[in-house]
């Protein structure tokens, strides 16, 4: 048992430390936008085209659009789609469209049947894509909060960078603690997953894409083969970055401070609603891997947390290793979010929450055969197919 206990405390420590290590080297070289610095207009000041797909989001449509018109680049259109919506969602679009702070740059395409092949998301911005005029275009959500910099900004730096495609990340909003526990979890995990200081270097696999602001040069999305090769894809935003970034086009993913902020769910709750969609999709539709990745994330995650307990003497000393690590990524996760670093604590109460997400999603997708997403109903057959 002592054996055990020092290998499984070995590899925690190791794999903790290393990602600590590699992150402290690695994040201060992603770029900030809201840096003085990008303060300024790109010089070849090109057209942008701002997709936006909306599907019964009357609660917060409003506010998303009018921040997308207030921005002070005028270059632009605005392209809002309504996806089937059954609430207020077009009255608003049209709305919105209709009145002077519009000045003639939105406008609204409503989508009434979703042909067979298609998830609604991507059907609705390869729909928009192919109205628009911009030689780039920038994909959001319609729950976004946009402040009016934040264009011109990304246009400069993908400028000066020569860059295909830039994603900033969003400001979370946060108002309860129950969000801030999961969403600490989660981008811890994604630390893992992803390096985002590596996307740049083009002879790494690693990518990025989010849907808040997927900022793509109109060349490199029709290479790639538009939305239409991704009309499957329940994970459109990030394997639009993988699709970019196997290409060989220039990828880069910047901070931004509250350039751009999201509310994206309500209570822990809200966080295992929102992923219970995405966690077997990542796991491309695979029971196997699901399985293998639940005991892998009760291993890499409740590990530490147990071996400093059931461990005596030095045997505790990797164990305590692995969990300064992770503390060093909540600690610095505090610099960007409003995340205090000792939600530490609660990483074991976040670590079954999301065991719990990761088999809710694999027993609904597999019972339900599909994946119901806003009211539409996905085959699992045509997802697994989807995949990209």
């Amino acid at each position: 048992m002592g054996y055990l206990l020092w290998i499984a405390g070995v590899i925690l420590a190791l794999a903790w430390f290393s990602r600590i290590a590699e992150a402290a080297l690695g994040v201060p070289s992603i770029a900030d936008i809201s840096k003085p610095q990008w303060n300024r207009q790109p010089a070849k000041r090109p057209r942008v085209s701002i997709i936006v797909p909306a599907r019964n989001e009357e609660e917060d449509l409003e506010q998303g659009l009018t921040g997308l018109l207030a921005l002070d680049y005028d270059n632009c259109e605005v392209i809002a789609v309504n996806d089937r919506s059954t609430d207020r969602t077009g009255e608003i679009m049209e709305r919105v469209a209709a009145s002077p702070a519009a000045h003639g740059c939105l406008r609204i395409v409503h989508v009434r049947e979703l042909p067979s092949g298609w998830l609604g998301k991507t059907h609705a911005m390869w729909t928009a894509g192919l109205q628009a005029t911009g030689d780039w275009l920038l994909f959001t959500d319609a729950d976004v909060l946009f402040k009016p910099d934040v264009l011109r900004r990304a246009l400069a730096y993908a400028e000066s960078e020569q860059a295909d495609h830039v994603v900033v990340f969003p400001r979370i909003i946060m108002k309860r603690p129950g969000e801030k526990m999961m969403i600490a979890f989660f981008q811890t995990l994604f630390t893992f997953g992803h390096r985002p200081w590596r996307v740049a270097d083009p002879d790494t696999n690693d990518h990025m894409g989010v849907g808040a602001f997927n900022l793509v040069s109109r060349p490199a999305y029709e290479a790639v083969g538009t939305y239409k090769a991704l009309r499957m894809e329940v994970l459109d935003d990030m394997k639009l970055g993988k699709v970019l970034k196997n290409a060989r086009f220039r990828q880069r993913n910047v901070f931004g401070d509250d350039l751009i902020s999201i509310r994206w769910a309500k209570g822990a709750m809200g966080v295992v609603d929102n992923l219970t969609k995405n966690f077997f999709a990542v796991l491309s539709f695979q029971w196997w891997r699901t399985v293998a990745s639940a005991f892998g994330l009760f291993f890499l995650n409740l590990g530490p947390f147990l071996g400093i307990w059931l461990a005596h003497g030095w045997a505790r000393v990797p164990y305590a290793i692995a969990l300064g690590s992770m503390f060093l990524i909540y600690l610095g996760m505090s610099f960007k979010s409003s995340i205090p670093p000792y939600y530490f604590l609660l990483h074991p109460i976040s670590t079954l929450m999301f065991e719990y997400t990761l088999i809710r999603s694999m027993v609904l997708t597999l019972r339900n055969d599909g994946v119901t997403w806003r009211g539409t109903k996905y085959p699992l057959e045509e997802l697994r197919k989807g995949v990209v």
